[in-house]
């Protein structure tokens, strides 16, 4: 059942081989208002996993062949009991007042929902990516995960959990999320890394993505598009 009015949220935030930027980001999930906070990792080999047990947190980590960001999700949710479950990115900055706008809009009858997202990098290339990122995302109500998917126990359940696929996991779940209700677009702004975009380049990186959500929503296997992915980094 709901706990109306006092909702309990739980952070899930899947991790690999994040040690260049874990130590800035742990320092700002400190003093964040949130019941519960786990990170599972998906088989680092850098110092990922000391970093966060170092700064105090608690972090899980998949069987040795099992790992997979859908895995990690999974993982980290089965190991926590609260009302609501955020997945964040760890490049993803989010505040405690996000965090009680999450409450505020579970209170209000929404199942899932997400936020809107600013690239880090603040260019004009950067902000209109950004833009059309959060109006698709409200049109579609199908969410990415550096948006801050976040769930009720129930949906959760009720879905059967975050399809464990190898690609498109996030697009996967928040598909079956907008057929139980309510998905909130909150329009609470996250700064998330362009890291992958100044690295790949921003057009390719676009086109890229498009080209494998259009391949998935034709009926390509994720293991097929998971690997087309990997060839083009």
């Amino acid at each position: 059942m709901k706990n109306k009015g006092y909702p309990s949220l739980a952070v899930v935030v899947p991790v690999l081989n994040e040690g260049k930027v874990l130590p800035s980001a742990l320092k700002s999930l400190q003093g964040l208002a949130v019941d519960e906070l786990i990170f599972v990792d998906g088989g680092s080999k850098d110092n990922t996993v000391k970093l966060i047990q170092d700064a105090g947190f608690v972090c899980l980590a998949c069987p040795e062949g099992e790992a997979g960001r859908a895995k990690q999700m999974n993982l980290g949710t089965i190991n926590t009991k609260s009302d609501i479950i955020l997945y964040l990115h760890i490049d993803t900055a989010i505040s405690s007042s996000n965090i009680s706008n999450i409450k505020k809009t579970y209170n209000q009858g929404s199942l899932s929902g997400r936020f809107n997202i600013s690239l880090s990098n603040k260019s004009v290339t950067y902000r209109i990516v950004s833009f059309f990122v959060n109006i698709r995302s409200c049109l579609t109500k199908v969410s990415t995960g550096d948006q801050g998917i976040f769930v009720s126990r129930e949906a959760y359940e009720a879905v059967g959990g975050i399809p464990d696929i190898a690609l498109m996991e996030d697009v996967a779940f928040t598909k079956k999320l907008r057929k139980l209700g309510k998905v909130a677009c909150l329009k609470d702004v996250l700064v998330t890394s362009s890291r992958r975009w100044e690295k790949f380049g921003v057009f390719k990186t676009v086109y890229l993505m498009w080209k494998l959500k259009f391949l998935f929503w034709v009926g390509v296997s994720p293991d097929k598009l998971a690997k087309m992915y990997k060839e083009a980094r």
